[in-house]
């Protein structure tokens, strides 16, 4: 039986062509556990691999609640049904579709348009879910950079897990590792090409889902909740 670290809470898409371009981009398919093969696109300035070694391990994914370690006590099976039952509070969410952007030079796909409904999304589902968490170690807070935060996020991070939730929070779905200038401006160019007939209109957010860290550091997609409040 696979052992998993950590869990988290995420957006993926349905099984279908925006999710099997992206999966395909990052080489990973978290619903079966396995590589892909990755596309060879002209223009880029470097492999495909080496664009994506980062986000590569986590697979296509939105953020919603980051990942944690369990509290004492709690396994997957608590932690599934305490998701599924907070996706059956929830409603879907409906944002007018989605664009490429730079964001600080890791390239990721944002939504267009109206996003409260999306923000009031993420901030219920970090509050469900907090008393899943283990209380963060000295180690984790440090991998954060606390120096680094500002006081409000250095207290969102101390209430929450993670410094970049509540009125911080910007969903995106990253595509890129963070790269030089010049490769990201080449790089949004290709891909905003390569994704453009896949993208959906409207973006819609349907589901929760579960997703595990394996010992090795990849993620998997354990369970899909559709949000039916």
């Amino acid at each position: 039986m696979q052992q998993f670290k950590r869990y988290a809470v995420y957006f993926a898409p349905r099984p279908g062509p925006f999710a099997d371009c992206a999966n395909q981009w990052l080489g990973w398919d978290t619903a079966m556990g396995q590589p892909l093969a990755q596309p060879q696109l002209a223009g880029l300035p470097a492999p495909v691999a080496a664009l994506t070694a980062d986000p590569a391990k986590y697979g296509f994914h939105g953020t919603i609640r980051a990942p944690f370690r369990p509290a004492d006590g709690l396994g997957q099976p608590q932690i599934a049904a305490s998701v599924a039952a907070l996706a059956a509070r929830l409603p879907v969410v409906v944002c007018d579709g989605l664009r490429l952007e730079n964001l600080h030079g890791f390239l990721a796909l944002t939504p267009l348009g109206d996003e409260t409904a999306l923000l009031d999304l993420a901030a219920r589902v970090v509050i469900g879910t907090n008393d899943l968490r283990a209380a963060l170690t000295p180690e984790e807070i440090a991998k954060r950079h606390p120096q680094s935060l500002t006081a409000r996020q250095r207290v969102l991070l101390d209430l929450w897990g993670y410094p970049h939730v509540m009125e911080d929070f910007r969903f995106h779905l990253t595509l890129t590792s963070r790269l030089p200038p010049d490769w990201a401006e080449a790089t949004q160019k290709v891909l905003t090409a390569h994704v453009a007939p896949v993208l959906p209109r409207p973006f819609v957010i349907e589901d929760m889902c579960l997703f595990a860290e394996d010992m090795s550091g990849r993620f998997h997609l354990l369970h899909r909740y559709p949000l039916s409040g």
